[in-house]
């Protein structure tokens, strides 16, 4: 029998597309086909060159979609890329909210055209996943059909991000792996670390990723007189992540929006000590001071405050990494997980058959 075939339409190099691809791959048989925009979105004048080309996206995809006849499209995104699905012809077709509503940002004149844009495509859409249940909210209150709905993260996988940390307890070892962007706040953790390393207090700080921010924010770690201490990695293979992870003993994350994050899940599952900026999608898994730490977006002072106060108890921190793992075990396991997105993938091809 003929492998069933899947279009997937994203940027297939993004660690989260990679796990979703590979999963259906793995626990479904799929063949999976790929088509992404080739213009990066990292200034203005690309801005305008990829909202050009996205204009015209459609014809490409559907010579693709002659050329290999697949059987389903899948989209992330549902104002970009779950919008081409849409408009594809393919049926069955699943498209998967990113963030909270991926309607960003906030006040872009664009957005009311985004929002015509995000309500066709899940109008057309057979199945939409929200990753958690933080991005049901902006689904409901703009009336999506909810028996469509799959609330289910993709997973972790477990053999991979194993609980082996190795970080010493005696020193904060922190580690950061979010791309390289304003909205990630990366100068808010900087200014941060760099009040710890006025008071005397030692850390590491690894800064995993790549982006538009790089350059300013290695010249900032040199201002704040802490670049012995930041090692930035750039850009790695997902397969290196794991052990990154397991010899720090902090992660830290302040991004100013967020629908689910893979990140933390990986770095929940490694052993790592969350604090995260308190915004709703990290409020659906952390409670403070509890299983980790949350810190109003853009306040440095008080993420310094949050890390000398869960550095100095490092039994409490030993017992929210234990009880993190096992939430994870539990909740957001990629093998259990990606088998039922796999199977309900089927039946919506089965039933088009």
């Amino acid at each position: 029998m003929m492998k069933k075939k899947i279009l997937f339409l994203g940027e297939s190099y993004r660690a989260d597309a990679i796990t979703w691809m590979n999963g259906l791959e793995e626990f479904g048989d799929f063949e999976i086909i790929t088509w992404e925009l080739k213009t990066p979105s990292d200034n203005s004048k690309n801005r305008i060159k990829r909202v050009w080309e996205f204009l015209f996206a459609i014809s490409k995809i559907k010579s693709l979609i002659k050329l290999e006849k697949p059987n389903m499209v899948i989209a992330e995104r549902t104002t970009s890329y779950g919008f081409l699905a849409a408009m594809s012809g393919i049926k069955p077709i699943a498209i998967a909210q990113q963030g909270r509503t991926d309607l960003w940002p906030e006040k872009s004149i664009s957005l009311p055209l985004k929002k015509i844009i995000q309500n066709y495509a899940f109008t057309k859409a057979d199945l939409i996943h929200a990753w958690g249940p933080v991005m049901t909210e902006s689904m409901i209150e703009n009336k999506v059909d909810m028996s469509k709905v799959l609330v289910l993260p993709k997973g972790i996988d477990l053999n991979k991000f194993e609980n082996k940390n190795t970080a010493t307890p005696e020193k904060i070892h922190a580690i950061v792996t979010r791309s390289l962007l304003t909205e990630y706040r990366h100068v808010t953790i900087l200014k941060s670390f760099a009040v710890l390393n006025e008071k005397g207090i030692d850390f590491s700080l690894t800064i995993v990723g790549d982006g538009s921010q790089l350059n300013a924010l290695k010249d900032l770690a040199k201002e704040l007189q802490i670049a012995n201490k930041v090692k930035f990695t750039g850009r790695i293979a997902n397969t290196e992540l794991p052990k990154l992870l397991q010899e720090s003993n902090f992660y830290i994350s302040m991004p100013i929006t967020e629908g689910v994050s893979a990140s933390l899940f990986e770095a929940m599952a490694c052993g790592c000590y969350p604090i995260v900026s308190d915004i709703p999608g990290n409020r659906s898994w952390i409670n403070h001071r509890q299983n980790g730490q949350l810190v109003t977006i853009d306040n440095d002072k008080q993420l310094a405050e949050e890390l000398i106060w869960s550095f100095n108890n490092p039994e409490y921190r030993r017992e929210a990494a234990r009880k993190n793992r096992i939430f994870i075990e539990e909740h957001v396991n990629y093998n259990t997980h990606m088998k039922i997105i796999s199977d309900k993938y089927h039946q919506l091809i089965n039933a088009i058959d």
